[in-house]
């Protein structure tokens, strides 16, 4: 009977950690949903004020990249369009 006790215990103990893992992991999904949110308004911004935002979302992008890799990229890009013709 005490190591059923005992098991009771543990599970409930367990149950609350669960819990509260379920719980942050919650509240972290509805602040990233609430960023995302606001990363929404300041397009809507700019794209009112007359900014591409297509352009502007591949600006950011490269932001986060190496120049290096930006620049190798650029090059065989240049490459693949001379050997079209564009």
């Amino acid at each position: 009977m005490d190591e059923d006790h005992q098991t009771q215990s543990s599970y409930r103990v367990t149950a609350d950690e669960l819990r509260q893992f379920v719980e942050r992991y919650e509240r972290l999904e509805m602040e990233k949903k609430d960023i995302a949110d606001h990363q929404k308004e300041v397009m809507s911004e700019a794209k009112g004020r007359g900014y591409d935002t297509k352009v502007m979302r591949k600006v950011i992008a490269l932001r986060k990249r190496e120049p290096n890799d930006i620049a190798e990229e650029e090059a065989v890009l240049d490459m693949y369009k001379e050997a079209l013709g564009m």
